[in-house]
């Protein structure tokens, strides 16, 4: 438990770095800060955050496991992360101090939705508190008293990879631009040694390196647990067995 104790005080200080520290200030004038404080929110905060509480009493996957089924929560996810991206939200975002609480409150509540519904647990794969095992098929969730099952971990693969792909287009999108996709950065002041479109490229490349990367390290994660909890229960070769129980009377004769 102590583990799930660290990540969660991790999340919380990166949360608060990331929200009380110079980022916002910055973001009014420099797109790469604003995507820069998205990456925080989104790729290190949430994900900390939510394997900090995953598997443990306040997991809402528990209580609703309906409101958090991986592939709608990653295609939601795109939706509100699109949408903010979009020149009229974004505008807001950027000049706005009520616009900007909105963004990174839905963008909170969207990372942490697609991590959650990948890595919480299920309550039909929760242990029992007086140490029974866990069902066939659970899988452990960072050492917390409850599991999660296959089948959410399979589709928080899908859901995972599924957001890494949209955040790695829609760097790529902002990073390969040959001209700029928001017109209020040509009257704003960025940082003194990049251009209006070398600071839209950084925070491309931003979004596309931190984001994709982050989001694919989780499904790569959750298949490798997939793989190994499959190998741990894997039914056992018949001619393996014949073969064991051969060595085995051959050894009770000679030691008789």
């Amino acid at each position: 438990m102590r583990m799930k104790h660290t990540l969660l005080i991790l999340g919380i200080i990166v949360l608060a770095a990331g929200w009380l520290g110079p980022l916002p200030r910055l973001a009014r004038h420099s797109f790469c800060a604003h995507m820069t404080l998205h990456m925080v929110v989104v790729a290190v905060a949430s994900p900390l955050l939510s394997l900090g509480i995953a598997g443990r009493r306040f997991d809402p996957v528990r209580k609703v496991p309906g409101l958090f089924a991986p592939i709608p929560a990653s295609i939601g996810e795109l939706l509100i992360v699109w949408a903010w991206h979009a020149p009229g939200l974004h505008h807001v975002a950027r000049n706005t101090m009520w616009g900007l609480i909105a963004e990174q409150g839905m963008f909170l509540a969207a990372g942490m939705w697609v991590w959650l519904s990948a890595f919480g647990c299920d309550e039909h794969a929760t242990n029992s508190l007086d140490g029974a095992a866990k069902p066939h098929g659970a899988l452990a969730t960072f050492d917390g008293d409850v599991s999660r099952s296959r089948g959410r971990s399979a589709a928080g693969v899908i859901g995972l990879l599924l957001t890494s792909m949209h955040m790695t287009f829609l760097g790529a999108l902002l990073a390969m631009s040959p001209r700029l996709l928001y017109a209020h950065h040509m009257h704003g002041n960025t940082t003194t040694w990049l251009t209006p479109l070398q600071d839209q490229h950084l925070g491309g490349a931003v979004m596309l390196v931190v984001g994709g990367i982050a989001y694919l390290s989780g499904g790569l994660w959750l298949t490798l647990d997939l793989v190994r909890q499959r190998s741990q229960h894997r039914e056992p070769d018949p001619e393996e067995q014949e073969r064991v129980a051969r060595d085995q009377s051959i050894k009770r004769i000679a030691a008789s």
